[in-house]
């Protein structure tokens, strides 16, 4: 045997032990190479497998310098067209385009890639298992100061056998992973899409919003053939806390007069596909685009509410009487249950008593009483004027105000336990703790039990309130001092009442044994406030914090207990102790607070309630569903009631979760700039507030703080498509 023969029976002994070996020699195609770069097809598996779907990739590189093109290429160029005439056991191969680099020259926009760049495929084979053998023709155009165009031929053969990664599997893993996310996600996420102008001379206008401030925004826009857009320009960039908002505008110019034959130049109900890119962050939406108005979907980001026009006299005078008539109302509203011992014994006390007494009396209570809303008024006017958001009730989503609320309850109900008599240090912790005693001369004791009655007040919304505080809000500091002053005097008025008719206090029986009794219940139903109010720092700062402000809370009344039932006990100690432990229950537990609780799962009940999420609402409305919107809070004690009687009854749950009707709960427990600003667009600055959108609401349809079973019935029939309305 010649050399020359034994050579070759080597060399064909190693090609069939490779290929009998099943090694990755199939996992890529060979180059097609040019004078400017070079293409392959590359596959993340050494054969077939027998999965569904292949992966695969269209592998570019291109010499320094040189470029190709995305799909939507920009002012000039084309990009790679693949064609897969030719192959066998392939069914369909949808290509994915990784996010591309903007480039700008001498005024053109385009968009690509430079250096290399794979394009993921995703090959579906009529029969999984089987080998796969691609054929592939891919037309490209390629760039620097010249352009050349290239019709590349490829081929890639994947024999049958059991799934293997090959080496080319985390090259193609690696540009999936730059290809945007499709539809809106929680890190990035368009939110308006509009255009202002008349046809012809229109602008496009986008808001995008963000988990994180935008670094650098950019936006891909892809529209109806023939219409052409500038590079978008970042017009304004906002950071909320740890959440951004960018707002965009690129120029609109229609197909040219040459090409038009009819075609529209009105951008208006277009269909557009817009790829939102910062940085590393990249999403894919698709949205037909709306007049020049606020979009609902501006919602999903923090933005400034627009001033108000004025208004009339007579309507300012209407807005004071809501006001005076919401404040007035609050007095039956389940918030100011807890406080009901504070005036149930402001007026028993002074049964049999002189008829000067308790007018002062309950003067000071109701001077309190509009003296705290003043106070609120002024947090309101300094709020607005750092540029954050005011609301009503939102001192409750701070857990530094709920332990002193729970403090000073627990004193309260202490006190009306009898556990302490003595004088603590400090003139205004002795006020306080005095509050509820007999004596009638004390006018400091009513005026705190005022103050008191309206910061306990403050968590629920009662009808005309959300009006007349939405009103003041978005006004000036002399409207807000003018409708808080008339909410202090309504919510006062059962106070100016018995104050202007002392008769109804003074012909009830005197005080007596019977009051040891009544003082006993009425301070276990504060001491239930202060329970309640550690079940809400619970979820606001975690369940350290709220064992250790309970605690604390349990140490200063066993301090006063031993203070009450000691013989030689020193009025000094026992004080001093209290107030300490009063003050490290106040201060030491929202130092525990857990930061990453605000993003807590919503408990699900009778309702399959979802995420709010305000950004998807117009493609829920747009697909003809209706969207029921119910913005809560765990301190809202009108929401907890709206819940029990209305929205998990039976025929009310099963209404809401009916397969047209999406149902979202926006939790405001904790401060969270996309509700506050989802209240501000419809002009509420407190809560329980529902809310219906549907194709016949697309705006939406607000319901009443107090919710009925009809109301809620007819808000989703109002909202509803005609197909299904009444059902």
């Amino acid at each position: 045997m010649t050399k020359k023969r034994l050579f070759s029976l080597i060399l064909a002994g190693f090609w069939a032990l490779c290929l009998a070996s099943g090694t990755s020699h199939g996992a890529a195609g060979p180059w097609w190479t040019t004078d400017h770069g070079k293409v392959r097809l590359i596959a993340a598996g050494n054969t077939g497998g027998q999965a569904d779907k292949i992966q695969l990739g269209l592998q570019f590189q291109m010499l320094p310098g040189w470029k190709i093109y995305w799909r939507s290429p920009g002012d000039a160029g084309f990009p790679p067209r693949p064609s897969w005439a030719g192959s066998k056991n392939v069914a369909a191969v949808q290509v994915n385009w990784p996010t591309p680099v903007r480039f700008s020259v001498t005024g053109l926009e385009t968009l690509g890639y430079k250096n290399e760049v794979v394009l993921p495929l995703e090959m579906e084979p009529f029969e999984p298992g089987k080998p796969v053998s691609i054929r592939a023709q891919v037309p490209y155009l390629t760039c620097a100061e010249i352009c050349v165009p290239y019709d590349a031929r490829l081929s890639l053969d994947l024999p049958a056998g059991p799934e293997s990664n090959s080496p080319e599997s985390a090259l193609i893993e690696r540009f999936a992973a730059l290809v945007p996310t499709k539809g809106a996600g929680d890190s990035l996420s368009v939110a308006v899409a509009e255009v202002d102008g008349a046809p012809g001379k229109q602008q496009l206008r986008i808001v995008a919003s963000a988990a994180q401030p935008f670094t650098k925004p950019d936006l891909l826009i892809e529209g109806p053939a023939g219409f052409r857009f500038g590079k978008p320009r970042v017009q304004k960039l906002e950071a909320n806390g740890s959440a951004g908002r960018a707002v965009l505008l690129a120029s609109v110019s229609p197909p040219p007069k040459s090409v038009r034959s009819g075609s529209p130049t009105d951008l208006v109900g277009a269909n557009l596909v817009l790829t939102m890119i910062d940085g590393s962050r990249a999403v894919e939406q698709q949205f037909k685009v709306r007049q020049g108005q606020p979009a609902l979907d501006q919602v999903a980001a923090p933005t400034t509410v627009p001033a108000l026009p004025p208004v009339s006299l007579a309507a300012f005078l209407g807005i004071l009487g809501l006001a005076l008539i919401g404040g007035l109302i609050l007095n039956l509203m389940p918030c100011v249950l807890p406080i009901l011992s504070l005036k149930l014994l402001s007026v028993v006390g002074h049964g049999g008593g002189d008829r000067r007494d308790v007018r002062r009396g309950f003067l000071a209570s109701a001077a309190g009483i509009v003296v705290s809303f003043l106070a609120l008024g002024t947090v309101a006017v300094a709020l607005k004027a750092g540029g954050q958001a005011a609301g009503w009730g939102i001192q409750f989503q701070h857990p530094l105000f709920l332990t002193a609320t729970a403090v000073i309850v627990t004193l309260f109900a202490a006190n009306l336990w009898g556990l302490f008599e003595i004088r603590l240090p400090g003139g205004v912790a002795d006020a306080a703790l005095t509050v509820g005693q007999d004596s009638r001369h004390g006018l400091t004791k009513h005026f705190l039990t005022g103050a008191f009655a309206t910061l306990l007040a403050t968590p629920c919304s009662a009808p005309f309130l959300g009006t007349a505080v939405g009103f003041a809000l978005a006004r000036g500091p002399f409207e807000i001092y003018a409708i808080f002053t008339m909410l202090g005097i309504g919510l006062a008025l059962p106070y100016l009442v018995i104050a202007w008719l002392p008769w109804l206090a003074t012909r009830l029986p005197r005080p007596g044994p019977w009051m040891v009794t009544l003082r006993r219940i009425m301070g276990l139903a504060l001491a239930a406030t202060a329970i309640w109010l550690l079940s809400v720092l619970d979820t606001q700062a975690g369940r350290t914090a709220a064992m250790l402000g309970g605690g604390l809370i349990g140490g200063l009344l066993a301090v006063l207990w031993v203070g009450r039932m000691a013989v030689n006990s020193s009025p000094k100690v026992i004080g001093g102790a209290a107030t300490i432990i009063a003050v490290l229950g106040i201060l030491l537990p929202p130092q525990f607070a857990h930061e990453g609780l605000l993003d807590r799962e919503i408990a699900q009940g009778a309702i399959r309630w979802q995420k709010f999420a305000p950004e998807a609402i117009a493609g829920h409305v747009a697909a003809g569903r209706t969207v029921f919107v119910d913005v809560t809070a765990d301190w809202c004690v009108t929401c907890i009631v709206n819940k029990a009687l209305v929205l998990d009854q039976a025929d009310v749950a099963a209404r809401l979760n009916d397969n047209g009707i999406i149902a979202m709960q926006a939790d405001w427990t904790r401060p969270d700039p996309k509700i506050t600003v989802f209240l501000q667009r419809f002009m509420r600055y407190g809560i329980p507030f529902n809310v219906v959108f549907g194709p016949k609401a697309p705006q939406g349809r607000t319901l009443p703080e107090l919710l009925t079973r009809d109301a809620v019935f007819s808000a989703l029939e109002a909202a509803a498509p005609r197909a299904v309305a009444g059902k």
